[in-house]
């Protein structure tokens, strides 16, 4: 199982590196997407807690 999961681990960092190399810009474009989902949801979750505060 061990040996599974470092396969898939190297065959995604080899993707991810593809990639980036391949196209950077929608790489870019889609962290950038990424983040911002991230950023979103954590203001949500802000705004819960202060209105169960509230």
């Amino acid at each position: 199982m061990e040996k599974a999961k470092k396969i898939t681990l190297w065959a995604l960092a080899v993707f991810v590196s593809y990639t980036i190399i391949h196209s950077p810009k929608r790489s870019a474009e889609l962290v950038q997407i990424g983040f911002e989902g991230i950023s979103d949801a954590a203001k949500s979750v802000g705004e819960f807690m202060t209105q169960l505060i509230s």
